[in-house]
């Protein structure tokens, strides 16, 4: 294991022939010194990186701008919520070193050189609010930090295995996706990795706090730095990590109630729908605004159904967004069943039964994505389907359960835990079972 604090690089653009922004302080570029405006283009297969008044900065493969200890970076309209029902353009701002490089098919990489714990300090405040309970703060940064120390320590040893995993028979189609599909960065700024806005979000002390408590701690299992998965809701109950990923059983990312009582994990169909009609009790069972102001960011807050919700389909609608998304023509849908259930209740296996074809599609992310014009909150949902006097289905209506795939750290719920006086050794504990919480550097 690490006994330093690693640099890490993000992409904060990736694919762009142009951007825009501004150095506050002075960046060094070479020979070059610039402060203020500046914009970067591909140009004649280079990339070329000209100050506010057109002088050129450097031309190149790679651009390394290195600013001081008290400098910053500004760039225009990111993107951010890539792909998801939120997503929108920020100016956002950075500390540490701002780096352009140069993809093979021509179009730039945009990346941010910092430390693993200044890059926390965003993320924790990013994902969540910084009025956040301190103690949840501090679960988030070494949930954070371990996530992402792991996914380095696997991009090492997985070099040249592709991020995406597909198998696919005529009557089926299996993939799943992981992080290790950045070729120049070692991790992206949006919801794919980890949500990372700079110092654009850091509104409190509180997130730095956090960071400092738990500086270089990491959730540790048989000597090995864990992959803390997290996402937004579990919706009451945690999902196996084998059940979105690759069919590997993770010990400590296994389901667990969201709750200080014991649900029953999801055994069968007719458990699915009594568990996701319900409402039980769980720690991420919330619409108290005040709790979710404190929980979210601002967007985030945009959507407050989110452990359980509904979907709404006309049969045609949803005919031509799975045509759309698939690439595939069903024909008149008939109906949308459920395979493979994981215990959380997710969907892990979804048959697509059409007059001209029927086919079964996993894992839990791509049936999210062909089921949606972004991506549903989640795949634990139950199906009510209208029909006419033929029997043909003229509605679809999805009822469903949280938000996320669900493995690992339930957020909602682990703020909830906070609230209520639980520590980080307790709430880590509950969510990723027989670990330890270990200092690793000072």
């Amino acid at each position: 294991m690490l006994s330093q604090e690693p640099i890490i690089q993000i992409g904060l653009v990736d694919h762009a022939q142009k951007i825009a922004g501004e150095f506050h302080g002075t960046f060094t570029i070479g020979n070059n010194q610039a402060e203020g405006g500046f914009t970067a283009l591909i140009n004649s297969g280079k990339v070329v990186l000209r100050d506010r008044n057109g002088i050129e900065l450097g031309r190149g493969n790679e651009i390394l701008c290195s600013g001081g200890t008290s400098s910053t970076f500004t760039l225009q309209d990111v993107t951010i919520g890539i792909g998801f029902h939120w997503e929108r353009k920020e100016n956002q701002t950075f500390r540490g070193n701002l780096l352009l490089k140069l993809h093979v098919d021509g179009s730039m990489a945009v990346i941010n050189s910092i430390s693993v714990e200044d890059y926390l300090a965003s993320v924790i405040s990013s994902e969540m609010s910084a009025e956040a309970p301190y103690e949840f703060l501090k679960v988030h940064a070494i949930t954070s930090r371990s996530w992402l120390v792991a996914m380095l320590e696997r991009q090492g040893k997985n070099i040249g295995i592709p991020s995406q995993r597909t198998v696919q028979r005529d009557d089926e189609i299996i993939r799943w996706y992981d992080r290790e599909d950045h070729d120049l960065f070692d991790v992206c700024a949006d919801d794919h990795c980890q949500r990372y806005q700079g110092i654009t979000k850091i509104v409190s002390d509180s997130a730095s706090r956090a960071i400092a408590a738990t500086r270089g701690m990491f959730i540790v299992h048989s000597d090995r730095i864990c992959d803390a998965r997290f996402s937004k809701s579990c919706g009451g109950l945690t999902e196996q990590f084998e059940n979105c990923w690759e069919d590997v059983s993770v010990p400590y990312l296994q389901s667990v109630a969201d709750s200080s009582h014991p649900h029953a994990l999801i055994a069968s169909e007719e458990q699915a729908k009594d568990w996701i009609l319900s409402k039980p009790s769980a720690h991420c069972n919330t619409t108290d605004a005040n709790v979710l102001r404190q929980v979210l960011p601002a967007f985030d807050q945009e959507t407050a159904d989110f452990f359980r919700w509904k979907v709404d389909y006309r049969r045609d609608e949803l005919e031509e967004l799975i045509r759309l998304k698939s690439g595939i023509d069903f024909g008149t849908i008939m109906g949308l069943v459920p395979v493979q259930r994981g215990p959380s209740g997710r969907i892990v296996k979804l048959r697509i039964e059409g007059i001209k074809k029927t086919l079964v599609v996993g894992k839990e992310l791509e049936i999210r994505r062909w089921l949606s014009k972004s991506h549903l909150y989640s795949s634990a949902f139950v199906v009510k389907i209208q029909r006419d006097e033929a029997g043909v289905p003229t509605r679809f209506v999805l009822h469903g359960a949280g938000w996320g795939h669900g493995v690992g750290l339930c957020p909602s719920g682990a703020a909830l835990m906070a609230s209520e006086g639980k520590s980080a050794e307790e709430i880590v504990e509950h969510y990723f079972r027989g670990v330890e919480i270990r200092r690793l550097y000072q």
